[in-house]
């Protein structure tokens, strides 16, 4: 493996390609210019309606009836989800 301090000093003095030629310039051009607009305005009308559908029928049709979860204290004196009844089996 080549000493890095040479592999530096040779890539500092290598010839620039021409391909990175102005390269800022490009860059900063196309910074500065304003954002294009790539999609039409149908595109954008179908996505409100879509959403709305969508909202409608989620908001029209519910998933299922609501209930109250079981009661579960995880630090409680008589716990499932105590570490010694998890680790042993039983409290």
């Amino acid at each position: 493996m080549d000493n890095l301090d040479a592999v530096l000093m040779r890539l500092a003095h290598a010839p620039v390609p021409e391909s990175l030629d102005g390269i800022e310039a490009r860059v900063l051009a196309r910074i500065s210019a304003p954002p294009v607009a790539r999609v039409g305005m149908g595109f954008g009308a179908m996505t409100i309606a879509a959403a709305l559908v969508m909202g409608i029928f989620g908001a029209g049709v519910p998933a299922k009836e609501a209930s109250a979860a079981s009661l579960l204290f995880p630090l409680g004196p008589v716990s499932p989800l105590a570490p010694s009844t998890l680790l042993i089996g039983t409290p």
